[in-house]
């Protein structure tokens, strides 16, 4: 089930066992943190996953002299993310293995890792409710997709931004 947090207020009590917050973060900006955030507040438990090894890697070769974008540098900052929350739990996981002979990546293939990964939860965050939506309730149908800021009011910002519209310098006070 869609759920849309707008105008978010912190709740007197925890409304999820366990949430689900992944991403490539190439690079983890301002908008991510905020949906950390949320998720931390809203959850008991927050597990933060870094997917690498995908399509995207391609990516990450052509901007290889930007140290934000090599999987080292983006795994060191979700685990620095995580020790931000007591509740946030970072976890890598590589999907290298989950991607199609045309180089489109097997969401349904990695399903299962997130799954051996993170046991349960009740909860999936995420800002981007027309592409991931269909998906996510199809392989989590027993969580809620809770969607933070998807008109990106509070934090106007989104990775694709940072890498080709944005100045160097303009993408820096995005970053963090």
């Amino acid at each position: 089930m869609l759920k849309y947090v707008k105008n978010f207020k912190q709740p007197l009590t925890k409304q999820y066992k366990a949430g689900m917050y992944g991403g490539k973060f190439l690079p983890m900006h301002k908008g991510h943190l905020y949906c950390v955030e949320t998720a931390s507040k809203l959850c008991e438990k927050v597990y933060l996953i870094l997917f690498s090894g995908g399509a995207w890697e391609q990516l990450e070769r052509e901007l290889e002299d930007r140290v934000i974008y090599s999987v080292e540098s983006r795994w060191n900052k979700v685990q620095e993310v995580a020790n931000e929350f007591d509740n946030v739990y970072p976890i890598h996981i590589d999907v290298a293995k989950c991607i199609l002979p045309d180089g489109r990546e097997d969401w349904d293939a990695e399903t299962p890792l997130v799954l051996n990964a993170c046991c349960h939860f009740d909860a999936v965050f995420g800002s981007e409710p027309v592409l991931y939506a269909p998906y996510f309730e199809r392989a989590y149908p027993w969580a809620d997709y809770v969607i933070v800021d998807a008109d990106r009011k509070e934090v106007p910002i989104s990775a694709t931004m940072i890498r080709h519209e944005l100045s160097e310098e303009e993408a820096k006070k995005w970053i963090v």
